[in-house]
């Protein structure tokens, strides 16, 4: 767990957490829960319990002995403001980020006002270093107050993640968000996602100025409905300035296909 991973936007995934809770209908098919319940009770393995909430001390460290820089999704199976993980915990994992400056970090929430305190804490009037991006999910219309308190969040680098899109947005203000990621969701139950919901994003981003990257249409597996949007595949990601070199940017499939409008 760790070095590789297949998710598209990101190198690398780092889980010093793993378990959550559901709180929002976005939870409701999550693969990360689906995953680890296959394992619950097997004595050694690292889901041995399942999807409940752990922590794991020993992977603080795991990025600093990662010598090539990385994009690295920071629990991929979990969500690191949940709100029975102890603050120093969420410390030391900023610490670890905050030495390990050769990465650049994707936090994901869905708890975005308790990022956006966190990080009011922690940096005071200043703001996260450039090399940690913040962002929080998005699922429809009812969960949009999330890019709110992210707009408020002390970050250089903010972008949402919707995804699982399960429902129109709105004409949402993407003022201060540096990147976009949709996509639909996937598995044996997954909920379809229409057209028109994406094309509004993408054209929401490009009046705006923000980068757009689409993940997938979804169904049965991740890769059943492909991934172009229109007539591009928007592979599109920020690009920050962190202290050391940036992890290769994200390339574009050679092949674009048509799809209607």
């Amino acid at each position: 767990m760790g070095a590789k991973t297949g998710i598209e936007w990101t190198d690398a995934t780092w889980n010093p957490v793993t378990g959550c809770t559901k709180i929002t209908r976005g939870c409701d098919h999550c693969y990360a829960e689906r995953l680890a319940e296959r394992f619950r009770g097997k004595r050694g393995h690292p889901f041995e319990n399942g999807f409940d909430l752990t922590l794991h001390r020993k992977r603080l460290s795991q990025p600093l002995s990662w010598k090539r820089p990385r994009r690295i999704f920071v629990n991929s199976m979990s969500d690191l403001f949940h709100k029975e993980i102890p603050t120093e915990f969420i410390d030391r994992v900023f610490d670890t980020m905050e030495v390990a400056d050769r990465h650049v970090y994707q936090v994901l929430t869905k708890r975005g006002s308790l990022m956006k305190r966190y990080l009011q804490r922690r940096y005071g009037r200043g703001v996260a270093p450039e090399h940690i991006w913040c962002g929080v999910s998005v699922e429809d219309r009812s969960a949009t107050a999330r890019i709110q308190h992210l707009r408020k969040t002390p970050a250089s680098v903010r972008f949402l993640s919707i995804e699982p899109l399960l429902g129109p947005v709105g004409d949402i203000d993407v003022e201060g968000i540096s990147w976009v990621i949709v996509g639909g969701e996937s598995g044996p139950n997954a909920r379809p996602m229409e057209e028109r919901w994406v094309l509004d994003i993408r054209d929401i981003c490009e009046r705006e100025g923000v980068d757009f990257f689409f993940k997938q249409w979804g169904g049965p597996t991740p890769k059943s409905g492909g991934r172009h949007a229109d007539t591009e595949s928007h592979p599109r990601v920020p690009i920050p300035k962190p202290t050391h070199t940036t992890p290769s940017p994200i390339h574009a499939p050679e092949t674009k296909p048509q799809l209607p409008c």
